[in-house]
């Protein structure tokens, strides 16, 4: 039980800390589905 928790401690840290990354990846993809469906018009 100790395990499952530090485990999940560990992947908690580690979203906290690439969560500006996280969202700059999805921004970085909405931007690129919104231009190919511009270009697609």
């Amino acid at each position: 039980m100790r395990g499952l928790w530090h485990g999940y401690h560990a992947a908690n840290v580690l979203l906290r800390l690439n969560a500006d990354l996280l969202l700059f990846a999805a921004a970085l993809v909405v931007a690129l589905v919104a231009a190919a469906y511009l270009g697609t018009l």
